[in-house]
């Protein structure tokens, strides 16, 4: 099937199915055998999510009449994409987008029609797009609006880093190696990278390569994780002994991470509710030869699997908006819509309730996000802290993010990091 076809199925998926484009992508990538094709439907994807609300708007004043059918409309945002955003050559875009279409022949001058005149009037739409705020910045107004109050100094900034590609991060497995030893590695295998600021195991490669090219990643060696999400372990003071609980743990990042730092556990506990997601930590296990415990359980329904016995550690790595990930996982500004944060909001408060059970006396929880909300993150803490007088906020002191009334915020793009949310907590009595 035409590369473009299926990109449009997988688009399909996600912006009339909602589903995500992670989800909807690792259905159909296997099944493509040529590397070339896959990653060039995985760029298309992943480009016209990122600019779907410009591509929609340009798309709006190209067509004489809204453009019903599904499969048409995303075969000529494919279209625009790549004559804007691509090297794709302007007359292989428009002629390979319109042969898609198949024997859909009533639609192929349509496309055909709408391409040409964007090729034409390009000047004139991009300035048009340029003064509607949905089409600037790409981003949904509600959810624009919101940014806006949540950060009225920064919110323009934070909407421009949303859009820009992150750069690929990589967290060294110090049981197996240096830092410093890996990048000789990565140098002597012709891939640039630096050091990260403020993660001691963190590594930025200058441009993303596929995962097998990595040395040693088959083994273990070294994981993929933003910089941002590499602060987590360092917040949890390990010593030990310790008993570590790692909640909403899929798919295991932070679980490797927590066994690399420290060869003296007592114990190890991966927590998710999706039975899915935790074979995604159990392949990384296997891969980097670790051993947790690996539980499947609703972290807020602790009475169905918890054995009584307390934690000395817990990192809850809350479900949230992923506001601060965007840029990461563009389909996030196609699929979230505002009722979700209350709900979510909800959500998390539950589960800090129910696992603060689990916590020893003088045990330390570390609760995280990847939302730049307020209402998630610094305001969940305070009323978190309010409705328990046993629990006593831990001040973060690190040289990264921004400190809050309540815990610390990393802005999407800050020192090329995602966007992270980092609190402690410590049940004093």
């Amino acid at each position: 099937m035409n590369t473009r076809t299926l990109a449009a199925n997988v688009l399909a998926q996600v912006i009339v199915e909602g589903k995500s484009l992670t989800d909807a992508l690792e259905e159909i990538l296997p099944k493509i055998s040529l590397d070339n094709d896959r990653a060039f439907i995985q760029a298309l994807c992943f480009g016209v999510t990122r600019w779907y609300f410009r591509l929609d708007f340009i798309l709006r004043q190209l067509a004489p009449k809204p453009i019903r059918n599904q499969e048409v409309r995303l075969l000529a945002l494919l279209g625009l994409y790549q004559l804007e955003y691509t090297r794709v050559k302007p007359h292989a875009a428009v002629s390979e987008t319109v042969s898609a279409l198949g024997d859909k022949l009533w639609a192929k001058p349509l496309v055909n029609a709408v391409l040409r005149r964007f090729q034409r009037e390009r000047e004139h739409l991009l300035a048009l797009a340029d003064r509607d705020e949905s089409a600037t910045f790409s981003h949904p107004d509600w959810l624009i609006g919101k940014i806006r109050k949540s950060w009225p100094k920064q919110w323009e900034t934070i909407l421009e880093q949303a859009n820009w590609q992150p750069p690929m991060t990589l967290r060294v497995n110090l049981k197996q190696g240096s830092r410093m030893g890996y990048l000789g590695s990565l140098a002597e295998s012709g891939i640039a990278a630096h050091p990260c600021r403020f993660a001691a195991s963190g590594i930025t490669l200058e441009a993303p390569v596929p995962v097998q090219s990595l040395p040693g990643f088959a083994k273990g060696a070294v994981s993929v994780q933003d910089e941002a999400a590499q602060l987590a372990v360092g917040l949890l003071r390990l010593e030990p002994t310790h008993r570590v609980l790692d909640v909403c743990a899929a798919p295991g990042g932070k679980t490797l991470h927590i066994l690399e730092s420290h060869s003296d556990l007592g114990e190890v506990v991966a927590l998710d509710i999706a039975a899915e997601r935790l074979a995604k930590i159990k392949e990384n296990l296997v891969r980097a030869s670790l051993d947790a415990t690996v539980v499947c359980a609703d972290a807020a329904k602790i009475g169905a699997w918890w054995d009584g016995k307390l934690f000395d550690r817990i990192l809850l790595d809350a479900p949230c908006s992923a506001t601060g990930v965007i840029r990461r996982h563009p389909d996030i500004k196609l699929l979230r819509q505002p009722v979700d944060i209350a709900k979510l909001v909800d959500l998390q408060r539950r589960i800090l309730a129910s696992v603060w059970t689990m916590l020893k006396k003088d045990g330390l929880l570390v609760y995280a996000t990847c939302s730049i909300f307020k209402e998630e993150n610094e305001t969940q803490i305070e009323t978190f802290l309010q409705n328990h007088p046993d629990a006593r906020e831990v001040p973060i002191e690190s040289a990264w993010g921004s400190p809050r009334l309540h815990g610390c915020q990393i802005l999407s793009g800050y020192e090329g990091m995602d966007g992270f949310y980092y609190a402690c907590v410590t049940k004093c009595h």
